[in-house]
This record gives structure tokens, C-alpha cells and sequence, in this order.
């Protein structure tokens, strides 16, 4: 079903004379027990999930929303009830019913690839559907072309998995077996699917109850107009702490995804204008490429963007007057109040017309976080971080030791970017909770050995404040396997600010021979021989300010612990470290120090560039105008 047809095909909220008041207290016991439900289910996930993806890595979410489908908790991005909402009416719902949904395009936007499969359960009060809770995890395997259902190659959605439009996956609390048999025999690990599966949609289920124990404490009254409560607050802080950080005017920036798998490596633009005005954000995509032949659209125009307003909107949590005040701003629904969205028509990136490919959507996602934060940097002369590290997937395929097929994916983390108060952080993940396979669990259950795990020096870009590092990862296979990789920022490195450098980008190698031999960010089997080592680095963050003003102390700290060589320490931040003695600790030379950065800004051309996107930008636009 397409927005442009039926642009709210589920319930809209009352419109309001006058502010709600509830009581405080209320409205605290509310809050902290919807939060409480949203920790208590993924808990429940964590426990009694089967697979690596979601146990080990966490790439699970969960969310709460009221009658409205409006989001309530903010800890985390989740899915959206909408689509669910849309096919089968609120009344028509009974107690004991759970949806399952996959469907990027018929999900309202708010599912981007098929691996992520959705469970959704109303909440019942005397009768009626006062709420919904939903849990999506990204599981290991849903058909496809290629083990781990993500092909870097795809050019429809036909080839990337099963497509499961919103269904009824239980009836008043009795499964449908029949459905659930047609998704078991569309999996390569049939048992993991079911089981995690059920993790999920018993685990809300227990959540359904909790929550509908809160209905009956207070009434739905009094709980509705604490949920309506909760999202004002949060229009209110974007509104009125955070957007008056942000001048007024028009502000535009760009981004790019360089590869989509199926064409030429070229710069694929995301195109943002911003406008700031009367407490209001604008955020007009036009000028966005063309859909890709391959799987890096993202169907984000659906649902007013609602889904896109929640995922870019903790960005500006970085304008907040400390990091201890932007770690307490939740982001919930209550957004979409102060955000805009014009979309371009249908067939570019974030409006692809199915069955265009989405599998490798978040590259796509991803840049959308840095086309904001960079015209917010742009709007008030760099007081935003830098370019932070990406998502993505790598691993193997094949048949292990005994015999028997084995999948092992794993999603790595990188570095964030600088900020004006502090360095970036070093091999982060993005994903809220997420974290690397450990490499006991990884050596114990697959043929891989991981010979090295480590941060990557000098992958930070360089500034005033570096940026955080990226993953340095080396496996070892011991037999004769295949290896898929899903990755971006493979040429283009996350950008710096207000003078910072760009970060280095994402490499994955194995040895051919003796010489390394680069992958690219799409692999969808590259055959690997028993024996052989996968290198695996990730992308650094950018860096944020003048490097050559960042303090020798830091730099000497930073080359004590193998973050920073000892030649980039010279070249980058112009700081000379010697040793009195062979075998002495070494020291700051000042006076050598001194001269190097005088050095070093003598041959600056001009003014520090606001935006550094780093020296791949430069070598793929002359690639791409020689082709």
C-alpha cells in the first residue's frame, strides 16, 4: 500500500484545546515502568535468543508505542506498528493475537531489509487496544541468493529473501503453524529462525502483560495522558533547548554512498537542504541520485518519515549543554512535532519504487545521521562531532570440521567522531548495546581462529580532538569456506570538522600469495582456501579541529598506547617524540615541535576546510570523470 493513496490508514490523535496536565507523580511511575518494560523484554531477548546475530551481537530493538503508534520509549530506534495497524484494524484485534512483518515496502518504512524480521502484540484494556510492543532482530538467515540473506549483487528484492507482508502469526494465543511452516523451509537455519522467533514474540508478549497491568493500576485516562505527557516533554527540549542552538536560515550539505555492488564505484549523492525557522526543522531531500541498480535504497518516505525523523533526531542530542544533559534526553515520538520532511518523487535512494534491492540499506540510513549533523556544522560553525563510525557485516560460509553447514556473520563497530570537548570513542557500534562476537564464542563454535583483535592505529582522523579508532580484526579459517561482506566507507572515510581531518575508511583483505588482496565492501562469496587470514579493518571517525593545536601531552599519550604512530605524531599533529637513550621512554621535543608545526602551516594553502571528507573524495571523483 502506497502513503500517497492513504496517507493515515491508522489512528490519528485527538486534537487538543488546551496542555495536559497529569499529576507528577503519575507521570514519573508511568515513565519509569515503560521503561522499565522496554529494558525487561530485551533482557528477555538476550536470555533465551539462539542465535549469534542477536545473543552474542545484540542487533535486536525493542519499542513501545501508544494506540496512536507513536513511540514512547526512547533508549532505542525500533520498528513501527503502523503497517500492522493499517492491515488489520484495532478493532478487529483480540487478545492473544501476534503480526509478523519483514516487508520493506510494506512495513511504512520502517523495516529496511528482510533479515529483520518483526513481531508485533497489541496491548488490551476492558476490551480495547490501548497499546502495541514490538521486538525485530536481525536474524541470521531469510532465503535469498546467498547464505546470510544480504547479496552484495542484487538487483531486486526477489533475490535477497522471503518478503513477509504483515500476518497473523497467532490468533487469540493459538500459532499458525502453516504460516510459520512456509518460513522455516524459506531459512537456511530453520531451527535458529524459530527459536528466535519465538525469544521475541514471547518475550512481548510478557511485556503486553506488564503493560496492560499499568492500564488497569491507573486507567486508561490517566495512562493516556501520561503517554501524551512523555512526548511533549521531548518536543519540548528539541524545541526549546536544542533548535535554538541552530541559527535560523537555509543550510545544505551532501554525502555519498561510493559503491552499490552492481555498477561502477561512483559517488552516489544524498542531497539535504535545512531549514531552521520558528522552532522548526525542515529537511528537504530533493536533489537526492537516483534509486541504485543495486541493494543500497532505503523506502524511507512512508509514514510522513516518521521513522526517518526518530533515527536522525538523537544527532542533535550533541547541541545539548553537556554530555551528561544529552545522555538524559529520551527521543521518542514527540520529534516528529518539530521535524519536516519533503521528499523527492518516488525512484531516488530514500523513495526507491519496488522491487529495487534494499539489502545493504544502511549505508544509506548511516549518511543520512552525517547530512544533518553536517549542515548543522555548517549552521553554527562546527559545534557538532565529527563523522562517527558505520555498520557494517562481515563473515563465513561453507561446511565446517564435521561436515555440516555453518554461517558466522558479525557486525564490527569503528570509531565516533571528535568533538569540541573530547576525543571521539574508540570501536564503538552504533547499534544501542551492540557489541563484536567474542572471539571465544567465535573459535568454539565455527572452524575460524581469531588471531588478533586490537584497535587500528592512526585510523582516527587527526585534530584538536581525535577521532575515535576503528576495529583492527584478523580470522583464520580452517577450512575451505566462502566469506560475505556488507560495508561502506570503503573509499570514503567519515569526515572531519572545523579543521579535523577525515577518519580512515573501511579495508577487508586476504592473503593471495603472499600479497593482500582488497575485497571491496560487497562480497557476496569470495572463496577462501584452508589456511588462509581475512584482515578486517574499520572505519576511524573524524577528527574535530586544528590538529596542529591539539596538546604534545595528548599526542605523546596517544603514541604511548598505539593509537598514534610516531610518523603521524610528526605529519599530522607536528609533534617531535625522541628518545634520550635507545631503550629510553620518549619524550616531547618542544623546540623540534615548535619548528615542525611551523613547518607544517606554512605550507597550508588557505583556511582549514569546515568539512575535511579526506583524500579518497578527490581520487574517486577523477576515477569516476576519466571513466
Amino acid at each position: 500500500m502506497d502513503n500517497a493513496l492513504n496517507p493515515h490508514p491508522w489512528p490519528r490523535p485527538p486534537a487538543r484545546t488546551r496542555p495536559i496536565e497529569v499529576d507528577p507523580i503519575v507521570l514519573q511511575i508511568v515513565e519509569g515502568t515503560i521503561n522499565s518494560i522496554e529494558r525487561e523484554i530485551e533482557y528477555a531477548i538476550e536470555r533465551t535468543a539462539r542465535s549469534p546475530m542477536i545473543r552474542e551481537a545484540h542487533d535486536y530493538r525493542v519499542g513501545l508505542f501508544d494506540r496512536y503508534c507513536r513511540k514512547l520509549t526512547g533508549r532505542s530506534y525500533s520498528a513501527m506498528p503502523n503497517a500492522v495497524v493499517r492491515d488489520y484494524p484495532p478493532e478487529t484485534m483480540k487478545p492473544g493475537d501476534v503480526f509478523l512483518m519483514n516487508d520493506t515496502y510494506l512495513t511504512e518504512g520502517s523495516i529496511g531489509h528482510l533479515p529483520d524480521v518483526c513481531s508485533t502484540v497489541p496491548v488490551f484494556n476492558d476490551g480495547v487496544v490501548v497499546a502495541y510492543i514490538q521486538a525485530f532482530g536481525h536474524h541470521d538467515d531469510i532465503g535469498g541468493r546467498v547464505p546470510g540473506s544480504m547479496p552484495g549483487t542484487a538487483v531486486s528484492v526477489f533475490e535477497e529473501g522471503l518478503s513477509i507482508p504483515p500476518i497473523k502469526i497467532y490468533s487469540e494465543g493459538v500459532r499458525n503453524d502453516e504460516a510459520l511452516k512456509i518460513v522455516r523451509r524459506n531459512t537456511r537455519v530453520p531451527e535458529m529462525l524459530e527459536a528466535d522467533l519465538d525469544s521475541e514474540m514471547q518475550s512481548i508478549m510478557m511485556g503486553a502483560a506488564r503493560m496492560g497491568e499499568l492500564f488497569t493500576r491507573f486507567g486508561t485516562a490517566v495512562v493516556e495522558a501520561c503517554f501524551q505527557a512523555i512526548l511533549d516533554k521531548c518536543a519540548n527540549i528539541y524545541r526549546d533547548e536544542l533548535l535554538p542552538k541552530i541559527p535560523d536560515g537555509e543550510f545544505s550539505w551532501e554525502d555519498y554512498v561510493e559503491h552499490d555492488g552492481v555498477s561502477a564505484p561512483r559517488l552516489h549523492k544524498l542531497a539535504l537542504k535545512m531549514t531552521k525557522r520558528a522552532g522548526k526543522i525542515i529537511l528537504d531531500f530533493n536533489g537526492t541520485d537516483p534509486q541504485s541498480p543495486g541493494p543500497i535504497n532505503w523506502p524511507a518516505d512512508y509514514a510522513d518519515g516518521a521513522f526517518l525523523c526518530k533515527w536522525i533526531a538523537p544527532i542533535l542530542r550533541n547541541l545539548a549543554d553537556s554530555p551528561e544533559r544529552a545522555a538524559e534526553i529520551s527521543v521518542n515520538e514527540g520529534v516528529c512535532d518539530v521535524f519536516e520532511v519533503i521528499f523527492p518523487p518516488k525512484g531516488t535512494l530514500i523513495t526507491p519504487v519496488w522491487p529495487a534491492a534494499t539489502n545493504a540499506r544502511s549505508f544509506v540510513l548511516l549518511r543520512s545521521l552525517g547530512l544533518l549533523a553536517g549542515a548543522v556544522a555548517i549552521a553554527n560553525g562546527g559545534k557538532m562531532p565529527a563523522d562517527q563510525e558505520t555498520i557494517r557485516y562481515s563473515g563465513f560460509y561453507g561446511k565446517d570440521l564435521n561436515g555440516d553447514p555453518f554461517l558466522s556473520r558479525e557486525v564490527l563497530g569503528g570509531g565516533s567522531g571528535g568533538r569540541s570537548y573530547a576525543d571521539g570513542n574508540d570501536a564503538i557500534h552504533i547499534v544501542p548495546d551492540s557489541r563484536n562476537q567474542p572471539a571465544e564464542f567465535t573459535e568454539n563454535r565455527f572452524p575460524i581462529i581469531v588471531e588478533k583483535l586490537a584497535l587500528r592505529t592512526d585510523s582516527g582522523g587527526a585534530g584538536l580532538r581525535r577521532g575515535g579508532l576503528g576495529y583492527e580484526k584478523h580470522y583464520r579459517v580452517l577450512v575451505d569456506c566462502h566469506t560475505i561482506v556488507t560495508a561502506d566507507r570503503v573509499r570514503l572515510g567519515c569526515y572531519g570538522v572545523n579543521g579535523g581531518k577525515a577518519g580512515q575508511p573501511f579495508c577487508v583483505t586476504v592473503d593471495l600469495h603472499g600479497k593482500p588482496k582488497d575485497l571491496g565492501g560487497l562480497v557476496d562469496g569470495e572463496p577462501l582456501r584452508a589456511g588462509q587470514t581475512m584482515r578486517v579493518v574499520t572505519t576511524g571517525g573524524g577528527g574535530w579541529g586544528d590538529p596542529l593545536e591539539r596538546e604534545p601531552e595528548l599526542v605523546h599519550i596517544d603514541v604511548e598506547q598505539g593509537k598514534v604512530s610516531r610518523k603521524a605524531a610528526r605529519d599530522d599533529y607536528g609533534v617531535v617524540l625522541r628518545a634520550t637513550k635507545v631503550g629510553a621512554e620518549l619524550r616531547v621535543d618542544g623546540k623540534a615541535t615548535t619548528t615542525q608545526r611551523a613547518t607544517l602551516r606554512a605550507k597550508r594553502t588557505g583556511p582549514l576546510p569546515m568539512i575535511d571528507r579526506g583524500p579518497g573524495y578527490e581520487k574517486l571523483k577523477k576515477a569516476v570523470a576519466k571513466s
